[in-house]
């Protein structure tokens, strides 16, 4: 029996009898769909199909493997393993794939954070059209006929949902609006591992049938093909293709145009946060993509002094460096000064995707950790003037500050630092996060994180 004459027939539609009760029975029994997008008759786009759709599902498939593991590998370089580091907690059975971040090369974070945000960034047209196309089955009814097909739906439920979560809680941390009544970093890496799971579920569903509808037309032939002779797919098991196709207003042609020009707009505008020079400025989408004033000092600012309470006054004269270990030091910026300076140049990357490389001058960690008596092996707890606001202190690892080019960084590009940018002094380690990169540093905790 159709749907039309089911909903004319006794059990229900208009004809139905005892009112709103009798007809959410019969809703709840299967006897007839709820009014709206529950029926077929709803959906009337002639472009979607199993062809479009696997399309759109293919070029997902090629880019979220990479986005998620570079998320992944984003997660490693805080090394969360460290004492101490509780921004970015252990996390036990997800934990399981950890290692000892390196530091070289210097600029491996700086590739990897910028691949994970950029590209996910790129693929959001193709996931809004892939969401699009597969809306109809998000509102089958009944939900399930069998128990395989229960899982299926559930499958789908948990991949539409986890995408969701997982690009929408990435894209606001990116635009720095901490709107989250959670924190993002182990709601993101557990978002991300549920997101795979349901991915990899569907996948096994999906795939062979995909392959099908990817043979089933021609692509350059698709590509080929007009408004005048576009017309809807042959009915398909999956109940894409519309029962009641409405005119076309535009060809799949010119659907595929839209979402591809979508998609490289979305990689211009953005990719400009991860490369210096003049591109800087066309991140239009991106907070960082901005100048910070003429000088040395022109290059990205996460946070400000007078955002996180560090006032002026503290990053005087008066300002000393704590130096705590066997032989517990105080310094004065003159005293750091005065000791051997080393000159690198080295990139910031922060986890929002934004990276530059500038050249920075200060004291070796591992010549710090030395006036302060510290065991070969030893690693760093670093707390900063920061009052507000999170990482306010960080640990880096034996590994970090054996490295030469580890620094106690007090000028960059030639000039003091800015108050913004960490004066009197500020940490900068080669391939380490951002935030790693402790701002307005007041001591230097030497320990064996062993």
């Amino acid at each position: 029996m159709s749907d039309a004459s089911r909903e004319r027939g006794p059990a229900g539609g208009e004809t139905t009898k005892g009112g709103g009760i009798s007809r959410v029975r019969a809703w709840l029994r299967g006897d007839e769909r709820p009014p709206g997008p529950f029926r077929p008759e709803f959906w009337r786009s002639p472009l979607r199909g199993p062809w479009l759709t696997s399309v759109f599902g293919l070029v997902l498939l090629a880019g979220i493997p990479i986005v998620a593991l570079t998320g992944l590998v984003s997660y490693a370089a805080y090394d969360p393993r460290l004492p101490g580091n509780d921004i970015t907690p252990e996390k036990g059975l997800l934990g399981f794939y950890l290692f000892d971040w390196p530091t070289d090369p210097v600029w491996l974070y700086r590739l990897t954070q910028g691949v994970h945000v950029i590209l996910g960034l790129t693929l959001v047209p193709v996931l809004l059209a892939k969401l699009w196309s597969v809306i109809p089955k998000l509102f089958a009814w009944p939900p399930a006929r069998s128990p395989a097909e229960l899982l299926e739906r559930a499958s789908l439920l948990l991949l539409v949902g986890g995408a969701v979560f997982q690009f929408t809680t990435g894209i606001l941390n990116i635009q720095l609006l901490y709107v989250f009544p959670f924190s993002f970093y182990p709601a993101h890496l557990y978002g991300a591992w549920l997101f795979m799971v349901a991915l990899v579920a569907h996948v096994v569903f999906k795939l062979p049938r995909a392959i099908t509808a990817l043979r089933s037309r021609d692509f350059r032939q698709e590509l080929r093909t007009g408004l005048r002779d576009t017309c809807p797919e042959p009915p398909d098991r999956e109940r894409l293709v519309p029962v009641a196709p409405a005119r076309p207003t535009v060809s799949r042609r010119g659907l595929l145009a839209f979402v591809g020009g979508g998609s490289l707009t979305m990689f211009g505008l953005s990719v400009g946060q991860t490369l210096d020079g003049p591109l800087r400025g066309t991140a239009l989408l991106a907070p960082h993509g901005r100048a910070y004033g003429p000088g040395p000092n022109d290059f990205q600012v996460n946070k400000t002094a007078s955002s996180v309470g560090v006032r002026e006054a503290e990053t005087g004269p008066g300002w000393r460096l704590t130096l705590t270990g066997p032989r517990p030091v105080r310094l004065s910026r003159a005293d750091l000064l005065a000791l051997p300076l080393h000159t690198y140049p080295l990139p910031i990357a922060c986890v929002e995707g934004w990276s530059t490389e500038q050249e920075w001058t200060g004291v070796r960690l591992a010549d710090l950790a030395g006036l302060a008596g510290a065991a070969d092996g030893s690693g760093v707890f670093v707390r900063s003037l920061q009052r507000g606001g999170a990482f306010s202190h960080a640990s880096l690892s034996a590994r970090q500050v054996a490295d030469p080019r580890s620094l106690l960084a007090l000028r960059v590009n030639g000039a003091d630092l800015s108050l913004d940018h960490g004066f009197p002094a500020r940490i900068i380690v080669p391939n380490a996060p951002g935030v790693h990169n402790t701002k307005w540093v007041r001591e230097l905790d030497f320990r064996s994180f062993s």
